[in-house]
This record gives structure tokens, sequence and C-alpha cells, in this order.
């Protein structure tokens, strides 16, 4: 029974990439039984939303669809970066940014 619901809480790091909602469904689903390997991913995956929501307004106030679809595709990128890592179960951090996440949201997930 035990490593049933950790296998089921292994998936919650591939939830946590999924929109706001989803990552806030990993971080309370993984309160209970603490898994380092999802509380690393909530970590990563809530700096990547909110970087993309803070530079998204002041991105969307250039009204170029040039430099929109760039900004996009770069955080689509990222996010399918950490998808892909939490799917292999491995604590892949995103380039550059993700040390950085990890120090920031330190006291999520411990």
């Amino acid at each position: 029974m035990e490593n049933t619901t950790n296998k089921n809480n292994d998936y919650m790091a591939i939830v946590a990439y999924l929109t706001l909602i989803g990552t806030l469904i990993a971080f309370f689903m993984n309160r209970e039984v603490r898994n380092p390997l999802v509380s690393f991913h909530i970590r990563q995956a809530l700096g990547l939303l909110i970087l993309q929501l803070m530079l998204g307004s002041f991105i969307g106030a250039f009204d170029s669809w040039m430099i929109s679809i760039s900004f996009y595709i770069f955080f689509f990128a990222l996010f399918i970066y950490g998808i892909i890592g939490a799917a292999g179960k491995k604590m892949n951090e995103v380039p550059i940014l993700g040390p950085y996440f990890q120090k920031l949201f330190s006291t999520i997930g411990q």
C-alpha cells in the first residue's frame, strides 16, 4: 500500500507543471507524505509560473507578436523540460533559473 501511495505521489510532480491550479493541487497532495521529488518540481513549477506572469504583463505592453510568440515559446520549452524531468523522476533544474527557484522557495516541501 505504501508503494502505491508513493507512486501516485510521483505523478504529482508532473501535475505541478499544469497551470497554477495543478501546482496548488500538487502542493496540498504532497503535504501529508512528503516526497522530495514532488517538492522539487513544485518549487520549479511555481517559480516558472510566477516569472511567466510577471514578465508576461511586461511583454504584453510591447504590442509585437514576434516578441510575444518568442516569449511564450521560451516558457513552453522550459515547462516541457520540467515535465520531462518529472516524468523521468529526475531532479533536473530548469536552465539558468532553476537554482534560484530552489533557493527562493526553499521552505516549500520541507
